[in-house]
């Protein structure tokens, strides 16, 4: 059986009220619903604060997923929405790591989460249509198409908004090796 066919019958199987299904179709996308949530928010607790929430809209409202997009896209919209309601909620709450650098090798830790931090920062700094646009393709595979049908805009407006998100990701990371 094709994973296109398994995730339609686990798709018809949890609108039907299966949780189980329901709980191994989202454990198939739950790492990349994470990540969109992570990198829009930019820290941990609010990215698991939308991952929730995200689920829980899904569970919902999949009495009105239609098959002719996918499921994993179809999510990554929801995260990326809700991720998008607690950024707004919560402006300014700060991440806490500390409890990170207890792990053994510390330096190679260190030295990830600065990298880390860096592009945390320089999605950050972006516009709000900028920082989705690039999370929703960066981090959520999703095409130029559907990040466009997902913002309401042209596909053109995409790739200008990535094209700008990039350069402006580019210029911050620069600009911090320099300092």
């Amino acid at each position: 059986m094709t994973s296109t066919l398994v995730e339609a019958e686990l798709i018809g199987r949890a609108q039907a009220g299966d949780e189980h299904a329901y709980a191994e179709l989202v454990g198939r996308h739950r790492t990349r619903l994470w990540s969109v949530c992570l990198r829009i928010t930019g820290n941990e607790y609010d990215a698991e604060d939308a991952l929730q929430e995200a689920l829980t809209a899904a569970w919902l409202h999949l009495g009105k997923f239609r098959s002719d997009a996918r499921f994993g896209t179809w999510a990554y919209r929801i995260a990326a929405n809700a991720a998008l309601a607690v950024l707004r909620r919560r402006r300014d709450v700060p991440t806490d790591l500390l409890d990170e650098l207890d792990q053994p090798d510390r330096q190679d830790f260190t030295d990830r989460m600065a990298d880390r931090d860096r592009i945390a920062t320089a999605l950050a700094g972006l516009g709000e249509q900028f920082r989705e646009a690039i999370v929703l393709r960066e981090y959520g595979d999703l095409t130029y198409e559907e990040i466009a049908a997902h913002q309401g805009v042209p596909v053109q407006t995409v790739k200008s908004r990535l094209n700008r998100a990039r350069t402006a990701i580019l210029a911050a990371l620069t600009e911090k090796e320099r300092s």
